[in-house]
């Protein structure tokens, strides 16, 4: 029998607090940024949060790999490749660690966050030959596939 679960629910409402943009990255404007964050892993690689900002233009350097959903309003991206691109409610967007993009937010943008802060390659490398190895032992199934078991392998 369990004790304590380690699932954690919370609300609809959440309280945002200030999450100032660094006044270096600021372009345009007067943007008020605010973030929640609400989770973390145990051993402090992923986050999960929300934030929105106000009005203005400004460049975000990514220093972690961030995977962003719009939950409401807008913002145009741009980065040194691509041609800009508006991203409204529904839309998702990667941005990888070492990656630079400009942001225009013309009123309003509210996202989730999903962070993760990216394993050193020998890290990574260990990792495939431990699932290649595992796959030949005949370990296979949703943990070989990299997918959760409630996702099917």
């Amino acid at each position: 029998m369990l004790s304590e679960s380690a699932i954690k629910f919370g609300t609809v409402e959440v309280n945002l607090n200030p999450s100032p943009i660094r006044d270096t990255w600021i372009l345009e404007g007067n943007p008020v940024a605010r973030n929640k964050v609400l989770s973390s892993s145990a051993d402090g690689t992923a986050s999960t949060l929300v934030w929105d900002c106000t009005a203005g233009r400004f460049n975000w350097f990514y220093d972690i790999n961030e995977t962003i959903y719009v939950l409401e309003g807008s913002v145009v991206v741009k980065d040194d490749v691509r041609p800009a691109r508006r991203l409204g409610a529904g839309d998702t967007v990667f941005f990888p660690a070492g990656s630079r993009a400009e942001w225009n937010v013309e009123a309003y943008v509210r996202k989730i966050a999903f962070c993760h802060i990216p394993l050193p390659r020998q890290v990574l490398l260990a990792k495939r030959v431990y699932r290649r190895l595992k796959g030949i032992w005949g370990n296979k199934g949703a943990e070989a596939s990299g997918a959760p078991a409630m996702f099917g392998g």
